[in-house]
């Protein structure tokens, strides 16, 4: 087969077009991987955040016998958190009752580094104030 006809081989407008398709796919597979690298990025930062709150949850708010209405606060892995317990409302305190413990109610915040916060509610059990 003569490779001197002027049908042989491509054209310079074919062979611009495979390029054209081939820069087309890198840029879609760039455009993929980015987006896929953001996506992992963001979901790492909100398991580390959950984890803190975990940990504030966990080992942060004082024991049962030293839990007192109020504030607490500090910094754990570069993550500022608040803690503010209060009563849970809805009437828990009944007159002349031989109540030992009140629920209480405890909510935790914990805002990461980058300003994503998450907050947490729990109820506690606290022993009555003596009257």
């Amino acid at each position: 087969m003569p490779t001197d006809r002027p049908d042989a081989g491509f054209t310079i407008l074919e062979v611009l077009i495979a390029l054209a398709v081939v820069a087309i796919s890198v840029v879609a597979i760039g455009s993929v991987m980015s987006t896929n690298a953001r996506g992992v990025r963001t979901m790492e930062d909100h398991v580390a955040l959950i984890q803190s709150a975990q940990t504030v949850l966990a080992s942060a708010i004082p024991p049962r016998k030293d839990l007192a209405p109020g504030a607490y606060s500090g910094v754990v892995w570069n993550f500022r958190w608040q803690v503010d317990v209060g009563p849970i409302g809805g009437g828990w305190v009944v007159d002349k009752a031989d109540l030992r413990w009140l629920p209480e109610l405890v909510k935790i915040r914990v805002r990461a580094p980058s300003g994503a916060t998450v907050n947490l509610e729990t109820v506690r059990l606290m022993r009555r104030p003596q009257q």
